[in-house]
């Protein structure tokens, strides 16, 4: 790791007083491309879920320490989250960084399904890459400020368990970013778009039941079957689904049922997850799920508890930053694959089920739209965008038409696919952000569009409450 990062340093350090343009900016990203690509595969290959990244947040740590940056570490209650900052004065622009695996998508990168040995987690949403651009972005802006003698702060802020463990809402509610003028963000994905789109609100959490442990044969009436509890609850909430908005999206796991057969359950578990555009509805649907575990446990005569382990707002989208990132995607533009990669991916389209797009949509952007639907997923960003102006792009990391939290997206995310679109991501963060710190009044124009659409009443209170980060929700 040490080696490494020397060699990432040695060329930040050749470059950093010749990057006086945009196009310089750009130059030096692209020198960079091995040694980022390295750090990317490292944490891919660490494959760490929520709140365990320890070598993941060390590694991108490291990295932006050895570029110059003060790391703060541990903010907001998490031992991996962390803040890199530098720079001094106005504007202050924040950048988004994950880190964080997916459990149960074990996957190595070949185009077909082959788990890697000891692995039992991967990177399904790319977040190896995330981080990664994020770092490879402030880093080269960092240069052209001293290059242009530039005031101006830059905020990285490393993020963990995005995927369900709420990391950046405790950073929120913390006030972690009570003094940022902007913030940016990117996301990996199947395509390249910075559209002023917005996502899902959401609530997870665990209902634990309790009940009497017997013998399931020789003294069943003598027990009292938590797993009942459980599936007398699931049951509930399905028949609950033909009478709720029919955007909103209700998922879950059993993560605990029982030990064995002949043993009547005493302690079974289920994880859920409730979506919608709103988070008001996601709130009142998340009252009724608690009724439903009420009544479970009534009908079944066990007891039951509940963990409120995440929360997330719905995403606000800020047109003034969402076309600037759009107009810089351009200037990016797309890439090409090589024979090799074509060959990759064509392998990979053959195993999806749906009508398989062009290859070339690597080359292409898609059309800006505003307000473009909520989208289907859910992000903590959404919490971030309600208290500072936020706007971000998504590239294409994976073959066209892969799914989210899929093997494919996994396989295509440790080769050199995943690296091309983690390029074009730090690429396009970087001007953005550039065109913020020499153009400040940009900032102005995002806050009275940000002040108009959140209105003069509006309080931020978290979905999570005061409870401290959910630490061990991936135990």
């Amino acid at each position: 790791m040490k080696k490494l990062l020397s060699l990432a340093l040695l060329l930040i350090t050749a470059q950093c007083f010749a990057q006086k343009t945009k196009q310089d900016v750009i130059n030096s990203i692209d020198a960079q491309a091995n040694p980022y690509a390295d750090v990317a595969h490292k944490i891919w290959e660490f494959a760490e879920v929520g709140y365990q990244e320890t070598k993941s947040s060390a590694l991108l740590q490291e990295t932006l320490a050895q570029a110059g940056f003060t790391i703060e570490k541990g903010v907001a209650g998490m031992p991996t989250a962390f803040i890199a900052t530098f720079g001094s004065g106005k504007p202050v622009i924040g950048i988004l960084g994950e880190f964080d695996a997916l459990p149960g998508v074990s996957q190595d990168a070949v185009p077909e399904i082959k788990p890697v040995d000891g692995r039992t987690a991967g990177h399904a949403c790319g977040h190896h890459l995330f981080g990664t651009a994020s770092a490879a972005a402030a880093i080269a802006v960092k240069s052209w400020l001293i290059a242009n003698n530039k005031n101006g702060t830059i905020r990285f802020y490393g993020t963990p368990a995005e995927e369900g463990g709420s990391g950046k809402v405790y950073l929120v509610r913390d006030g972690f970013f009570k003094n940022v003028d902007l913030v940016f963000h990117w996301h990996p994905g199947a395509q390249n778009s910075a559209s002023a789109g917005s996502s899902l609100a959401n609530k997870t959490g665990k209902f634990r039941f309790y009940g009497v442990a017997a013998h399931a044969a020789a003294s069943p009436e003598r027990g009292r079957s938590a797993l009942d509890g459980v599936e007398a609850m699931d049951n509930m909430v399905n028949m609950m689904r033909e009478h709720v908005p029919q955007e909103s999206r209700i998922h879950y796991v059993i993560t605990r049922g029982g030990e064995a057969p002949n043993v009547v359950p005493a302690f079974a578990e289920a994880y859920y997850y409730v979506r919608h555009p709103s988070r008001e509805v996601v709130k009142d649907l998340w009252e009724r799920l608690t009724r439903a575990a009420q009544g479970a446990a009534l009908g079944t005569d066990t007891k039951v508890e509940w963990e409120i382990t995440g929360g997330v707002y719905d995403l606000l989208p800020n047109e003034t930053l969402a076309k600037l990132v759009d107009t810089n995607l351009r200037a990016v533009g797309g890439y090409t694959y090589t024979p090799e990669e074509k060959a990759f991916a064509e392998k990979i389209q053959k195993t999806f089920t749906t009508k398989v797009p062009t290859l070339t949509s690597t080359n292409s952007i898609s059309d800006f739209k505003v307000d473009s639907g909520s989208g289907f997923g859910s992000t903590d960003v959404g919490d971030v965008s309600w208290v500072v102006p936020t706007a971000g792009l998504s590239t294409a990391t994976w073959v066209p038409g892969t799914a989210a939290h899929s093997w494919q997206a996994v396989a295509a995310g440790g080769t050199s696919i995943g690296n091309k679109g983690m390029m074009m991501a730090a690429k396009t963060l970087a001007l953005s952000m550039v065109d913020v710190f020499s153009t400040p009044t940009i900032v102005d124009t995002a806050w009275k569009e940000f002040r108009l659409k959140t209105g003069v009443d509006f309080k931020y209170e978290s979905l999570i409450g005061d409870r401290p980060p959910a630490l061990d929700y991936r135990k």
